[in-house]
């Protein structure tokens, strides 16, 4: 289906979200069945356009008529769920197509997940849709709280008053937007819109990311993501919505690395796929949820839309062990928990009838200070200052028996602020958390949410890149395949990546000659395509001289001709580099998400030091900057303790060099490393010693 010929992707989402006549394609006459289940809800839920059953063998069902097939009903439905299995939705979808519905959620499984017989029917049903949208299948459909549109067949329709609000969620899977909706509702969490894609077949996530962002109901967009089937669309939708000022939460399910492919390079082994998402959720603004609890507590932090300026947390408590939880939990997040300025301390001591000014924090104004008019003032007075940026209110046991004095000073002290506050409800008290997240204060049950809370709410840089304004022309000619050092070193000298200065041998004779031209000390090494990391098979000797290398030489091609590693294509004598520090740099075209360059510490500790950085294509001056200060690493190019600087400009020039030549080659560079690559004292650039790169 081309874009031109096909129904717009927000056309169709109007259909989903703003129907008028609905078709229930295999509706069931019993509400407790999943096929009964749609036409229930719509009921249940006071859908008030029409809805048309399809069921041959009945005439009724709850009420409404039920027809025969889709030729019969009265008029074309802007949407339809089909409810029929996985051999026969096809049929339906091709009904409903010709008689011009907008779109049809299928609800069935058994198709591209599956196997290949699944495949086949998913491609059945693709082909029967023609210029009609389909959202699954294997959804669960979707739904509208704020106007009762309820699509679904998911038994979290079966609470009766659920909270609407201004969270939209986009979910490949259907189970877990049911989980998160009931969740939500159990804690007063209101919610905009929700939809499952399933195995988007059409529809995914990046259609509902573009939709939400234009939606006026949707203040914070979160996403259960189990794969992104388009990295650019997905990447374009995030940073529209964050333009917009709407905030993306994504929880990004399979985090091992048990699904990392293997790689010829130490990048492919550094770059898993988990830090390759990363990577792309920083680069578009998406806040990533840690874990799956994140998923409904950092959107309901931020649809308060209270934003975090700094770092700076006053915690309120009648209770000191549970102010000492959220302190402790906010230290360990990065967060500051500072003693108190004078003029607040005065404050409140005033209102606490203290002697000495209230300089702690947290402020625990004990249980005899657990008045409605105590605690909204000392609430006021911590939103007011100078040195607070957030403020948390630890709601304690003695709320149980007055929830009102807790609640009513967190609503009343958050009336003259934008300032975020939050609480933390100590007790197991649902019923508090529930009346406060409806009133709109975020009310959490763990004190370290409270600390990935407020993180979330902090701004966040952005410095996504578009591609490159002059990204060199490839170079005319270019041998497929793994490309031997020489090679590989030519190719980096195409795009500003210089090296140490070297000389292809064959002989001892050679050397000799070799390291004399050079001058000082050189390193020889194996020069062949079919060895890629030439140090693991004794392919590497440093510290030599032309008296030296001719023999080493000898003894190199004795020892690697013991091994059988395949054909050898001669030996590098090259300049040893000293005064550097040795990084690692590569590009890596990962499956799924596209080509990155990754930047870590370098020689043969590449893997063990774990120090890296990731960025996916392109990445602009301000991300290859960004990618330095990452690494632990850089502390040394300031100049450690009193030691040298280094040229971290020349550093930033190869990362973007190395990205343009990523840009440039497109799909034929699979990976390219250099390893190590030296970065020199100040003003005397980087050079690489090791080159490798593999032409598809």
């Amino acid at each position: 289906m081309t874009e031109q010929n096909a129904i717009g992707a927000s056309m169709a989402l109007d259909a989903l979200f703003k129907p008028g006549k609905v078709a229930i394609v295999g509706a069931s006459a019993d509400p407790t069945k999943t096929g009964g289940r749609p036409v229930n809800y719509l009921q249940q839920h006071g859908f008030s356009g029409q809805i048309w059953p399809i069921n041959p063998k009945v005439a009724e069902i709850a009420g409404l008529t039920s027809y025969a097939s889709v030729a019969d009903l009265p008029d074309t439905p802007d949407a339809a769920i089909v409810l029929l299995s996985a051999e026969r939705a096809h049929l339906a979808v091709r009904e409903l197509a010709e008689r011009g519905t907008k779109l049809a959620i299928v609800l069935a499984s058994g198709f591209g997940e599956a196997g290949e017989a699944g495949q086949a029917r998913q491609d059945q049903l693709r082909q029967a849709a023609g210029r009609m949208r389909l959202l699954g299948p294997n959804t669960i459909g979707a739904m509208d709280l704020h106007n009762r549109i309820v699509l679904s067949a998911s038994g979290a329709l079966e609470g009766k008053n659920l909270p609407a609000g201004g969270i939209s969620l986009a979910s490949q899977s259907g189970g877990i937007l049911g989980a998160i909706l009931s969740r939500g509702a159990a804690r007063g969490i209101g919610f905009a819109k929700l939809a499952s894609t399933g195995n988007e077949i059409d529809l995914d996530l990046a259609d509902l990311i573009e939709y939400y962002t234009a939606d006026d109901a949707t203040r914070v967009i979160a996403v259960y993501a189990e794969g992104i089937r388009s990295v650019d669309r997905f990447r374009a939708a995030a940073l529209a919505a964050r333009a917009a000022g709407k905030p993306v939460v994504v929880f990004k399910v399979g985090r091992s690395e048990f699904g990392a492919r293997a790689a010829v390079s130490h990048t492919g082994a550094m770059a898993g796929e988990d830090r390759v998402y990363d990577a792309l959720f920083r680069q578009c603004g998406v806040i990533r949820a840690e874990s799956f609890s994140d998923l409904l507590d950092i959107p309901a932090m931020l649809a308060a839309g209270r934003p975090m300026e700094g770092r700076r947390v006053a915690v309120l408590t009648s209770t000191g062990g549970a102010g000492s939880l959220v302190a402790d939990a906010c230290g360990m997040g990065g967060l500051d928990v500072p003693l108190l300025d004078a003029p607040t301390a005065e404050k409140l001591a005033a209102i606490l009838k203290t002697e000495a000014p209230m300089t702690g924090n947290p402020v625990d104004v004990t249980l005899a200070g657990v008045k409605p008019e105590v605690m909204t003032a000392a609430t006021e007075t911590l939103l007011a200052a100078d040195t607070v940026d957030a403020v948390v209110v630890i709601v304690g046991s003695s709320a149980l028996a007055q929830p009102e004095i807790a609640i009513g000073a967190l609503t009343e002290g958050a009336a003259g602020s934008s300032k975020p506050l939050i609480a933390y409800v100590s007790p197991d008290a649902p019923h508090i958390v529930r009346q406060l997240n409806q009133q709109g204060i975020p009310a959490f049950t763990a004190p370290e949410t409270c600390a990935v809370a407020l993180n979330a709410a902090r701004p966040r840089p952005l410095s996504a890149a578009e591609g490159s304004a002059n990204v060199p022309a490839a170079p005319a000619t270019l041998r497929q395949g793994t490309l031997n050092e020489a090679e590989a070193r030519d190719l980096f000298a195409h795009y500003g990546l210089d090296g140490a200065r070297q000389v292809i041998v064959r002989t001892a004779a050679e050397a000799t000659e070799a390291a004399k031209t050079i001058g000082g000390k050189v390193v020889l090494k194996v020069l062949s395509q079919a060895i890629a990391h030439k140090s693991d098979v004794g392919g590497v000797r440093v510290g030599l001289t032309s008296e030296t290398v001719g023999p080493a030489l000898d003894a190199m091609a004795e020892h690697l001709a013991a091994q059988n590693l395949g054909q050898i294509e001669g030996y590098l004598v090259q300049q040893m580099l000293t005064g550097g520090i040795e990084f690692i740099l590569g590009l890596r075209r990962d499956p799924q998400l596209g080509p990155l360059v990754l930047l870590g510490a370098g020689g043969v500790m590449a893997e063990i030091m774990g120090d890296s950085a990731i960025r996916l294509l392109p990445v602009s001056d301000a991300e290859a900057r960004s990618m330095v200060a990452d690494l632990r690493l850089s502390k040394l190019l300031a100049g450690y303790r009193g030691g040298p600087a280094y040229d971290t400009e020349a550093l930033v020039q190869a990362i973007l060099s190395l990205s343009q030549m990523g840009e440039s080659l497109g799909p034929r560079l699979s990976e390219a490393e250099v390893n190590p690559l030296f970065v020199m004292p100040a003003g005397q650039g980087v050079a690489a010693a090791d080159g490798l790169a593999v032409i598809d």
